[in-house]
């Protein structure tokens, strides 16, 4: 007798979470906007009350929509908090057997920062390139005495995708710093053994900017980015595995 292979019923909340959806995006609802109660949404949609209830917490997971307790439900301003957290467990859990995911999340960072070339070179005002250039000498004064610079390297690189006008762009980035720093730590990365030559890529990237060099700030990006590059491998090396 064949094997007959059945297709798997939706549950009643994953339909209810996309009858809420579809809700929200009829009634063109904008982040900040509040849902109907929860009575009001069973009734309209008709789906029972359990299964509004799961659908808005699967919601609420995906930041869909915010639950403010005492006061209702509101579309939320669906930030990368999802993206982010799923990328920091993947990367940790891949971790274990390779660092291929590791690297993977280098390639991205660098790519996004190589795209934005032309435009951070037309953005660059004096204001912006003496704030950025402050930092950066900060960065190397601090390097020199043996204290760390992570805080002003984040506000430099604030301070530099305050200039991209994608928003998008610059949420990928802050994502992908974070999913960085969250795992980090764990996995030994924060050594400080090519340190220097983080500190003088960000004074190269700042003064090919400054020249209007596309081609010179690809490569000062690339010069950012290979201190944890050699960091990654020489961690997969310990571990017994490549990267």
């Amino acid at each position: 007798m064949p094997l007959t292979l059945h297709a798997r019923t939706p549950s009643a909340a994953l339909t209810a979470m996309e009858g809420i959806k579809e809700y929200i995006r009829s009634n063109q609802l904008a982040p900040g906007d509040m849902l109907p109660s929860e009575a009001t949404l069973c009734e309209q949609l008709g789906y029972s009350r359990s299964s509004v209830r799961e659908a808005m917490r699967i919601l609420s997971t995906l930041d869909i929509v915010e639950v403010r307790h005492g006061y209702g439900t509101y579309v939320s301003q669906m930030s990368l908090e999802p993206l982010v957290n799923g990328l920091i467990f993947r990367t940790v859990l891949e971790a274990e057997r390779s660092f291929d995911g590791l690297i993977a999340l280098v390639d991205a960072r660098e790519a996004l920062d190589i795209s934005l070339g032309h435009q951070l070179i037309d953005a660059l005002d004096e204001d912006t390139e003496e704030k950025l250039r402050g930092l950066a000498e900060k960065m190397r004064a601090q390097r020199e005495q043996g204290e760390p610079f992570s805080e002003q390297d984040q506000e430099f690189h604030n301070e530099l995708m305050s200039k991209v006008s994608n928003p998008l762009i610059q949420e990928l980035t802050e994502a992908f710093r974070r999913v960085h720093t969250a795992v980090a730590p764990d996995l030994g990365l924060n050594a400080t053994e090519h340190v220097h030559h983080t500190v003088e890529s960000h004074l190269q990237i700042l003064d090919a900017l400054h020249a209007g060099d596309v081609m010179a700030y690809e490569e000062a990006v690339r010069r950012h980015y290979q201190p944890l590059r050699l960091t990654i491998l020489e961690q997969a090396k310990a571990r017994g595995f490549s990267a």
